[in-house]
């Protein structure tokens, strides 16, 4: 290129560049300022490929230009670019094409841009889009970032496609992504960032589609959502690995009649903080996740009415808060979960709540047991026997006996209403009896009660003996035992016969006390079974 052939604006760039001066085009003094401050995007070019001469000693060489207008197509694909850029206030009229590219550093901040492709780009320190606005997509597919990536301020709207891909691009640093506005989906999936991927006050608009496809990404520390994200369209992480934590605190996420949050198998080495504030219209899927230290949900408002809003299958952590912000509108499906210590709130409890095979160490709120039954059959599932017997070890490992019978006794009535009738009409008689083996003083009361009765009509009606000389004298006390019990005899009972009335007492008796001995062998067998 002719340096005769460079405008005024372009020659005081080209003459700054050994040096790396920063060169102004905005504001040139004098009446003969042109009206726009073009530079071509050959000349930019010809800079960072060579076309200046030899550095000589001591220069610095670095492209820093503010405020231009930026014409033609600036293609540095497949090239080497050794100077660092600094783009300030720029405007291109074409996307700058760098696939394949390696550069220094390439920061611009305040631009305006029809988007930018670097896929297979290798940059050796940042690249920095700060403040900028991008009116097509961002292409940063198996992109090499040694440095950090920032996204901060930039606003990049492709509405009809992925207006932001980074598929397999390594980011040696941070991701840097507060109040980054896309209209369009942002895909990264496969990703690796050695930092912290922060999308603090971020707005993500892709209503129907993928607001954030983050499949398999590798995050080295923090991903954080925290107050100010927003989000219309599914946020996909399933597959992720976070080696610090994952927080979306008072955000607010929208997929109405839709997964809002899908985080299926994503390893968490810490906190997994999906509360204090934060919105979902959609649904959330965590199954298979394993997160180190607490899964938290409090202060969550969820809403998925028309199915499953909350699914925990098979999910792991070593506490888990579900105390929402009101009752979750729709399912909570927890099966096969482990939960370890469970905090959660009798008032915020959903509707339908589903522990087939779930597991907990301990119930940080225990409650009396009548109310922690009522909390298990918030289901839809139907009997299940399982989440009876965690609740109980549960009380158990307490020292809770009193309140672990009372769910076993419940769970047994449950169980009840799933029988044929003549097998339930037995289940009543055992529960009536002895509280299914679960409430053995029972028997005891109803045998003092049977006794006292039948003792008494016999003292007032006393029955004829079968043979006057040999029979011993009446007692009614031991006869009443002996019509009861069937075990024992005192010798009363075939001495003596009743007759009307006192004959039917007998048959009623005989039938009660067979009835309670098969009751309270059927109660002690199952009472043993469990021990």
């Amino acid at each position: 290129m002719r340096l005769n052939e460079l405008n005024a604006h372009e020659r005081r760039l080209w003459d700054a560049f050994p040096q790396g001066r920063r060169v102004d085009v905005s504001d040139v003094p004098g009446p003969a300022a042109p009206a726009a401050p073009v530079i071509r995007s050959d000349v930019i070019a010809a800079l960072l490929l060579g076309a200046h001469a030899e550095p000589t000693p001591g220069d610095r060489p670095a492209l820093r230009l503010t405020g231009a207008h930026i014409t033609g197509r600036l293609d540095l694909g497949f090239t080497e670019v050794a100077a660092p850029v600094h783009l300030t206030d720029c405007r291109f009229d074409e996307a700058p094409l760098l696939p394949g590219a390696r550069t220094r550093q390439l920061v611009m901040t305040d631009c305006t841009l029809p988007g930018l492709v670097a896929d297979t780009a290798q940059i050796d320190g940042r690249l920095v889009l700060a403040r900028c606005r991008l009116t097509g997509p961002l292409n940063l597919d198996r992109t090499q970032i040694n440095g950090d990536l920032d996204l901060r301020d930039t606003a990049v709207g492709f509405p009809e496609g992925e207006a932001i891909s980074a598929v397999h691009a390594h980011v040696g640093g941070d991701a840097l992504c507060t109040n980054l506005a896309v209209k369009g989906s942002f895909r990264l999936s496969g990703a690796s960032i050695d930092g912290e991927f922060d999308l603090e006050g971020a707005a993500l608009r892709a209503p129907g589609g993928h607001a954030l496809d983050a499949y398999h990404v590798r995050i080295t520390e923090d991903f954080t959502c925290h107050p100010g994200f927003s989000a219309e369209g599914r946020i996909i992480l399933s597959g992720a690995t976070v080696a610090a934590a994952i927080g979306f605190c008072g955000a607010r996420l929208s997929n109405p009649g839709d997964i809002a949050l899908e985080a299926v198998d994503v390893t968490v080495a810490r906190n997994f903080d999906l509360g204090l504030g934060l919105t979902v219209d959609g649904a959330v899927k965590l199954d298979g996740t394993h997160v180190g230290t607490e899964l938290s949900f409090r202060d969550t408002e969820l809403t998925h009415p028309d199915g499953t809003a909350l699914s925990l299958r098979a999910t792991q952590a070593r506490e888990t808060d579900l105390r929402t912000r009101g009752p979750v509108h729709g399912a909570v499906d927890a099966r096969n979960a482990r939960l370890g210590t469970l905090h959660d709130a009798q008032d915020t409890w959903p509707t339908d709540l589903r522990l087939a095979e779930a597991t907990y160490d301990a119930l940080a709120a225990p409650l009396p047991a009548a109310e922690r039954v009522r909390w298990i059959r918030r289901t839809t599932d139907g009997y299940l026997p399982q989440p009876y017997e965690q609740l109980a070890a549960t009380y158990r490992r307490l020292g809770h006996e009193d309140e672990a019978r009372t769910v076993l006794l419940a769970k047994q009535r449950h169980r009840r209403t799933t029988l044929p009738p003549h097998i339930r009409l037995w289940g009543h008689v055992q529960d009536l009896c002895v509280g299914y083996g679960y409430r053995p003083l029972r028997a005891g009361l109803w045998l003092l009660a049977l006794l006292a009765c039948g003792a008494l009509y016999f003292a007032l009606h006393t029955p004829a003996p079968l043979d006057p000389g040999k029979a011993p004298p009446f007692n009614a006390v031991f006869y009443t035992l002996d019509l009861l019990v069937p075990i024992i005899t005192f010798g009363q009972d075939n001495a003596f016969a009743p007759r009307g009335t006192g004959q039917w007492l007998s048959y009623a008796l005989i039938a009660s006390g067979w009835i309670l001995a098969t009751t309270v062998t059927a109660g002690v067998s199952r009472a043993v079974t469990r021990q």
